[in-house]
């Protein structure tokens, strides 16, 4: 429960992070597209007003409503309507030498006194925000103007809009963020959890050997004792510490084909898939024997099947399939070891009489110290190991129910070449075949 609310608290912050940002982006750009609407539209203003001076410059002198002004009078003009999205009317002022306005268009409020230039400018005019142009007219100034509420309004009008669309994004961010960020946690989780799960196992797989140990030594100093017990208890601390052995070499050996899987593929040679099985079954009949097990092995066709792997890996590959095979078919119990290809596809097949796989562990069987069941024997590394050997040899896995009642385990390959580079294929030695008749080149590699 802890570490689900811990993902879930992850992902929130996540998430949050992510919505921080885009917002931020967002007010940004938000900010910069009013900037340039807001130009775009005083610019237009701007280029009426210039036009509308030019035009009114042009028309000469006459009279204004009937009223003269010295020697030199502009007509009184019907107020232009712009084309501004609210239709603004525009005004023009004619201002003499003293700082007098005119008005030269009909309905043109007052126009207060300012220090006129030629350069466009806001100004208030009868409570009303204007853009105003001047024009030098004579000794005065022609004052063109144009109320620029409108674009007010439409920044308004902008900016409402994209908090909405704004506030939308942010809802929609964080839900994307946060479900994604729950779905990518997950299988880092997953893995984390399995870690955990794996430190605990190879803790205590550990420990317990060590525990063992320790416990033969203070027994054995505890008080004096004959040679045949002392040699009981080196006997026992022995074979523990074989043990201990198996398993570190077993961790390194992962740890190895974890941290650098292409070291196996580069001591990848064309192996007899036949020649190591037969081989690694010969091995095992003496641990069948003994538990009454009947082992047997085929090889369809002529028998020679090749793949491209590490000779030590296939080998042991088929030792963990086999051994676990007789573990677990138990007394009087039956192991089928078979080779076999379907076009250019290789197989290996080990089924047992066992009690089989159940489907709820089939997904966590390679799993590192995880068991099916309970039964004394083996480290729960050894098919972690199998399945390491599988993938860097480009193998595949199907697990199922096998004809005699347990489990079947198939590992399928691509076929290699029949003749491998350096020699033939099941010829002298350093061809890149196995010879089975070297007993020196097959480990123990019980696991």
């Amino acid at each position: 429960m802890t570490s689900r609310r811990t993902r879930r608290l992850h992902a929130v912050r996540v998430a949050t992070t992510a919505t921080v940002i885009v917002g931020v982006v967002a007010v940004i750009t938000a900010v910069v597209f009013n900037l340039v609407v807001v130009h775009r539209l005083t610019q237009s203003v701007d280029q009426r007003l210039s036009a509308k001076l030019f035009d009114v410059s042009r028309s000469g002198p006459g009279t204004v409503g009937g009223r003269g002004l010295g020697n030199e009078t502009l007509p009184l003009l019907e107020p232009h309507s712009g084309s501004d999205l609210d239709g603004a009317p525009l005004f023009v002022w004619q201002v003499d030498h003293r700082g007098k306005s005119t008005r030269l268009s009909v309905g043109a409020p007052v126009l207060p006194a300012h220090p006129w230039t030629a350069t466009p400018t806001t100004i208030a005019v009868a409570g009303t925000t204007f853009r105003v142009d001047a024009l030098p007219y004579r000794n005065g100034w022609l004052v063109a103007g144009q109320s620029v509420g409108e674009i007010g309004r439409v920044s308004t009008e902008v900016l409402i809009a994209e908090l909405l669309l704004g506030t939308l994004l942010l809802i929609v961010t964080f839900a994307g963020s946060l479900v994604v960020g729950l779905r990518a946690s997950a299988p880092i989780e997953q893995i984390r959890r399995r870690q955990a799960e794996f430190t605990a196992d190879a803790s205590h797989e550990l420990r317990t050997p060590l525990s063992v140990i320790e416990a033969e030594v203070d027994l054995a100093l505890s008080r004096p004792r004959d040679p045949a017990s002392y040699q009981g208890t080196l006997r026992r601390i022995d074979a523990e510490s074989h043990r201990l052995r198996s398993i570190v070499t077993d961790l390194l050996w992962l740890a190895r084909a974890d941290g650098d899987p292409t070291s196996l593929e580069e001591a990848a040679v064309t192996v007899d898939l036949t020649a190591v099985a037969s081989h690694c079954v010969d091995r095992f009949r003496a641990v069948a024997d003994a538990g009454a097990v009947d082992l047997s092995f085929t090889a369809a066709g002529d028998g020679h099947r090749f793949v491209r792997s590490a000779p030590e890996s296939m080998q042991r590959l088929i030792s963990v399939l086999v051994d676990n095979a007789c573990r677990y078919a138990g007394q009087g119990g039956a192991v089928r070891v078979a080779v076999d290809h379907h076009g250019n596809r290789v197989s290996l097949t080990v089924d047992d009489s066992g009690p089989g796989i159940p489907e709820e562990h089939r997904e966590q069987v390679f799993d590192r110290f995880h068991r099916v069941t309970d039964s004394p024997g083996g480290t729960g590394l050894g098919l972690a190991i199998a399945d390491a050997v599988v993938r860097t040899t480009g193998g595949s896995w199907t697990i199922g129910r096998s004809p005699l009642g347990g489990a079947r385990l198939k590992v399928a390959w691509r076929q290699a070449p029949d003749h491998p580079a350096g020699g033939a294929a099941g010829g002298p030695k350093g061809s890149g075949a196995l010879d089975p008749s070297d007993s020196s080149s097959f480990e123990n590699l019980h696991t």
